[in-house]
């Protein structure tokens, strides 16, 4: 066999090099469009709003017992400020007159399951069974079917979205979270809120932490200072023609 000269070696090797270069290319191309896939294809609920102006939605999980719920509405009544509250339906058994009267004094109701389970661990039928009751529930004191959804605990997946839009609610997370069921503090809960909150936020309380009327009244002062406006959910997102970036915020398609 002819021996190559050493040139023709050198380019042999080259050509082998650039091969090589071109496949883990190819592999890495096709892993980077599968990741990106991936995610732009993975379902979300709507953690906020992307507003003109500087709304901003406050919000309530009443998922354990009264507690500061007649302080919170004081506060909210005094402030005369809307806000959202996201019930459960057993809640409603106990507490049939406080929501009642969260609904009388004008604010909003949402579903938050009958009996707070993890959504991502129950069938599908028990998912529907869970949002049905509560539904039916809420309209039995408002005389509306509820539009808003929030899953227990936060806990979700493709599948949970998939089936609760299915029955005509938009999933609400929140992108401002006080952690005031942690206790650690009113102002570490406070610090939070005012530090992480910007035009369009959800923000996100409980009916039973110990801090949160304290917090709830110098959060909206200190808010309604910088030009804020307090809104319920419904009242800003949108609720068509939009889509949700890569953090769940609600991005207008046109150009209105």
């Amino acid at each position: 066999m002819k021996k190559l000269e050493p040139k023709h070696t050198k380019l042999l090797f080259l050509s082998i090099a650039l091969v090589v270069v071109m496949c883990v290319g190819v592999v890495y191309n096709y892993k980077t469009v599968g990741a990106l896939s991936n995610a732009t294809t993975k379902k979300l609920p709507i953690y906020s709003t992307d507003v003109k102006d500087k709304k901003v939605a406050i919000t309530f999980d009443t998922s354990w017992g009264t507690d500061y719920t007649k302080e919170i509405l004081n506060v909210l009544e005094k402030q005369d400020v809307k806000a959202t509250f996201f019930v459960i339906g057993t809640w409603i058994d106990d507490y049939k007159e406080e929501t009642k009267e969260i609904h009388s004094k004008g604010h909003e109701l949402g579903n938050h399951s009958n009996t707070h389970p993890d959504m991502t661990k129950i069938s599908k039928d028990k998912m529907i069974n869970e949002v049905a009751v509560t539904d039916a529930k809420i309209m039995e004191i408002t005389g509306e079917r509820p539009t808003l959804f929030r899953c227990p605990s936060g806990s979700y997946n493709d599948e949970v979205i998939k089936n609760i839009e299915e029955t005509n609610h938009k999933i609400i997370q929140w992108d401002t979270d006080s952690i005031d069921w942690k206790e650690k503090g009113a102002e570490e809960e406070y610090n939070r809120v005012v530090e992480k909150v910007k035009p369009g936020s959800i923000i996100l309380f409980h009916n039973n932490a110990k801090y949160t009327p304290e917090n709830l009244e110098k959060i909206i002062t200190k808010l309604k200072g910088e030009g804020y406006e307090f809104v319920k959910v419904s009242d800003m997102i949108y609720k068509d023609d939009y889509y949700l970036d890569h953090t769940g915020k609600q991005i207008k398609n046109s150009n209105e």
